[in-house]
This record gives C-alpha cells, sequence and structure tokens, in this order.
C-alpha cells in the first residue's frame, strides 16, 4: 500500500493495487485499497506450504493418482507411472526442513504412508522409496497395479502439466474441470 500511496502522490495513476502469496492471503488482517490477491497455490495448497506451517497435510487438495508399474527390489525402489512429466521438476521442499523429493506417497485413499516419497524422476517414471533405508520387500508392500496418490511439492508447477483436473466431491462423484491457459 505504501507504494501506491508513494506513487499517487507523485502524481503517477496507481489504479492497480495487487498483493501475492498464500501465506500473505491468509495472515492478511485488512485489504483495504487492495485491487487484486495472487494467492499462489492458495486454492489446493502444497508440501512446500506446508512445510512453512501455512496448511496440514489433509488440506492439500491436489495430487497425482499414480500406479506402480515395476520393482528393483535390491534398491527397494517401486517404479510408478508418474515422472516429473506428471509431477514437475520443482523440489521446493529440497532445502526445508522436511524434504520430500518430488512428492509424497500416500494411499489411493489419500493417506500418507509413513516415510515413503516419491524420492526420484525421470521424465515419464517416479521412483517410490522409503526415507532413510532400503526396503528390499518392497514388491510385498506396492504390488504391480497399486494406486498411489502423489501429493506435490509445488501445485502450481503440478498443476499446470495435466490439461484438466478429476474433481471428487464429498460423496465420491467426480467432475471433470478444464484448465485455463495463459496469464
Amino acid at each position: 500500500m505504501r507504494a501506491a500511496q508513494r506513487l499517487r502522490e507523485a502524481g503517477l495513476p496507481c489504479d492497480i493495487v495487487s498483493i501475492g502469496s498464500t501465506p500473505t492471503a491468509l495472515a492478511a488482517t485488512h485489504l483495504d485499497g487492495v485491487t487484486e490477491v495472487c494467492a499462489g497455490v492458495y486454492v489446493f495448497f502444497d508440501l512446500v506450504m506446508h512445510n512453512v506451517g501455512v496448511c496440514a497435510l489433509p488440506d492439500i487438495a491436489l495430487s497425482v493418482l499414480t500406479t506402480v508399474i515395476g520393482h528393483q527390489q535390491n534398491k527397494g525402489w517401486a517404479i510408478v507411472d508418474a515422472g516429473w512429466m506428471a509431477m514437475s521438476r520443482d523440489r521446493g521442499t529440497q532445502r526445508q526442513k522436511r524434504d520430500f523429493g518430488y512428492g509424497l506417497v500416500c494411499t489411493e485413499e489419500g493417506e500418507p504412508i509413513a516415510n515413503v516419497v516419491m524420492g526420484a524422476a525421470n521424465q515419464e517414471h517416479g521412483i517410490v522409496s522409503q526415507t532413510g533405508t532400503i526396503d528390499t520387500d518392497i514388491a510385498r508392500c506396492f504390488p504391480i497395479g497399486t494406486k498411489l496418490r502423489i501429493l506435490p511439492n509445488h501445485a502450481c508447477a503440478t498443476g499446470a502439466q495435466h490439461p484438466a483436473y478429476y474433481a471428487i466431491d464429498e460423496h465420491g462423484d467426480i467432475a471433470t474441470w478444464p484448465r485455463f491457459y495463459g496469464w
């Protein structure tokens, strides 16, 4: 607001006053004089926002549904059909207190699986593994065909990778929402 005030005092028009960021949108006590709020991941939340204390894991409303398609048991890996083309290359949690790799692994129903992340990814495939240990019995934990949900580090980057979203309401009904393109 101070910048807008200074512009106006200098005789320059300032019709649009924009603020941004999800934490700002949530913490603002008033928005007097603000004409636009660019709140980032506010509508979906993500793991970066979780790590900074803005939301809890159950608040994250965007995930990528993936399927286990193979294993490398000697490495403790389950291979899934969602790589960085599905999740994005964003490693926003890498320098935070808790690193989620390319995303937090959850059951198909959305319940986080303790100590399991998508620790690596190539273009089309992700590598699901336990944090801090090698589980050579990973095939028993995640048989081929298992559906998993991956919560993203950065919802904007992950959402931009997909042409549509499948929205599930409280009754389990699914609607397809096309993604808006452009600025």
